[in-house]
């Protein structure tokens, strides 16, 4: 059984609302008759609701009185609308959401995909487009500064640079000073570093204060020298101003510069077209005459481009006057120390006395008057004839070498009780070390200065030490019998001079490995040799 009580069909109507006066419900308008369409009113369930002829509701729908069986219409009835032919639902929020995300998805993946593809086609135009860089290729010029009535235009930006792997660290400017004394095979060995293509070299700088402050002794001139090497070693040239013996309003120019007719930066381009750096070979000071002077300012510019800079001298005598370059950190200099058999030494200037005797004058008035001065060996020698090759020039030849011992001996002494601005810096290389192993002792050189050796480079000191013969001419640097240039001195002194030397000299030549003679007949035995392993 249904329950009591009335229901409408389909629930489209309302309850009945409650009866007033007269059995007609609250808001309801009576009609005689039902509506067109012999629709019928039905009660099931208490609610109510019209069915049409077909059985199914009409359009316009009224709710019936349930207890009058009649039909009711509201009391306001206004004129509906009629309803469209096809009803449009909008779309769910949660699949709207879905659907943008899917078409943003979308977007970044083709994006990439694109980014992906340009990238690796720049790549492989990088690869086949790349260069092959060269070992020994000397450091790029310096860029000009544009001036304001030329503009420099930016070049336009290659997206290739944005995949090339990171460049390396620039290489830390090298500061070199080859430490020596007249004839110890300097010139030679300052050739190694003069042909180097990466290297800025600077032969005896120095002289040009001995030449200015003429007749300074040479320990009082230690300090110029110091300060000198210390401009030069920034790159101002503007200190050789100050020493320029041409003479008052005169500017000094590049020709000017002690050595400069060998010197390969000044004789090569851009300076001069005679020459090309980068071309390992001599220069003939000949054709280094006829270069265009050029100013100081010019090959201070290139100064700057180099990766190192060399300067060779023989005119400082202790190396702790070089203590304040090696102590400061922007400098951070290095020191080769070359050294020869003294009696070697002695055999050479007593060759080329006529043109030391201003230098050797310089140095034995350096001589401490204080000091007991050992006496000559061979007192006679200062008055022997030109013939024989004595004369005073002989004197003041020999005089020097006790000063040069003297300080070469403090030197050493320094070296073998480092301290610390001196430890990993300072370098000894015996000369006769290099003429006999030049491949050998050249990269060790190289090594201890952080250069590469080219076979260009080895090939020129094999060369430079395998000549015909010993030269005879000094202040020539030429290609030289190896076994000839270390023996020479043998055959060219008296015993008495290679005592008197031994004796000023004695203290260096024992930390250094060079063994004293007895006799004579042990100096002409050429079989024998006289090096031993040095000290240091």
């Amino acid at each position: 059984m249904r329950p009591a009580g009335p229901r409408l069909e389909h629930g489209l109507g309302t309850r009945a609302q409650p009866r007033q006066a007269g059995g007609r419900a609250a808001g309801c308008r009576d009609w005689a008759s039902p509506p067109a369409g012999r629709a019928k009113c039905q009660i099931r369930r208490g609610k109510g609701s019209v069915l049409g002829a077909s059985g199914q509701p009409p359009r316009t729908c009224a709710p019936c009185d349930v207890t009058s069986n009649r039909w009711r219409w509201p009391a306001a009835p206004a004129l509906l609308p009629p309803a469209p032919a096809v009803l449009l639902l909008p779309w769910p929020p949660a699949l709207l959401s879905m659907k943008v995300f899917r078409r943003k998805a979308l977007v970044l993946c083709l994006g990439y995909v694109l980014l992906l593809l340009l990238t690796m086609l720049n790549l492989l135009d990088y690869k086949w487009h790349k260069e092959p860089q060269q070992c020994n290729e000397p450091a790029p010029a310096r860029r000009a500064p544009s001036s304001p009535q030329q503009p420099h235009f930016q070049p336009r930006s290659d997206i290739r640079s944005l995949y090339r792997p990171p460049a390396p660290p620039p290489r830390q400017r090298q500061l070199v000073y080859v430490f020596t004394t007249w004839r110890s095979g300097s010139s030679f060995f300052g050739e190694l570093f003069n042909q180097n293509p990466e290297v800025f070299f600077l032969y005896e700088p120095v002289w040009h204060v001995w030449q200015k402050l003429y007749p300074g002794d040479a320990v009082s001139l230690q300090g110029a020298a110091r300060d000198m090497l210390s401009s030069l070693y920034r790159c101002d040239l503007t200190v050789f101003q100050l020493y320029n013996t041409a003479g008052a309003g005169k500017n000094l120019t590049t020709l000017g510069i002690f050595g400069a007719a060998t010197n390969k930066v000044i004789c090569s381009s851009p300076l001069c077209p005679a020459y090309r750096k980068e071309v390992v070979g001599m220069v003939d000071d000949k054709v280094c005459k006829k270069c265009p002077p050029q100013r100081l300012s010019l090959l201070q510019d290139e100064c700057h481009k180099y990766h190192a800079l060399v300067i060779k001298g023989v005119r400082v005598f202790d190396l702790a006057v070089l203590a304040p370059l090696m102590q400061d950190p922007a400098l951070q200099l290095k020191v080769i120390h070359l050294v020869r058999d003294p009696r070697a030494v002695a055999s050479s200037r007593i060759k080329s006395r006529h043109g030391l005797i201003r230098e050797s004058l310089q140095v034995v008035r350096s001589r401490d008057p204080r000091i007991h001065r050992m006496p000559l060996l061979d007192a006679s020698h200062k008055l022997n004839s030109k013939k024989e090759g004595g004369g005073g020039s002989d004197y003041h030849a020999l005089g020097a070498m006790e000063v040069i011992c003297s300080s070469m001996a403090k030197t050493l002494q320094t070296a073998l009780r480092p301290p610390d601005w001196l430890k990993n810096n300072y370098l000894v290389v015996r000369y006769e070390d290099l003429v006999v192993d030049p491949i050998k002792t050249v990269r060790q050189v190289y090594g201890f200065v952080n250069l590469l050796v080219s076979p260009e480079m080895e090939k020129f000191a094999l060369n430079m030490t395998s000549g015909p013969s010993y030269s005879s001419k000094p202040f020539v640097v030429s290609a030289r019998n190896a076994t000839q240039a270390v023996s020479a001195w043998r055959t060219a002194l008296s015993f008495q001079q290679i005592k008197q030397i031994e004796e000023y000299c004695q203290q260096p030549m024992a930390v250094l490995g060079y063994e004293r003679v007895n006799s004579p007949e042990e100096v002409k035995d050429l079989s024998k040799t006289l090096l031993r392993k040095p000290r240091l």
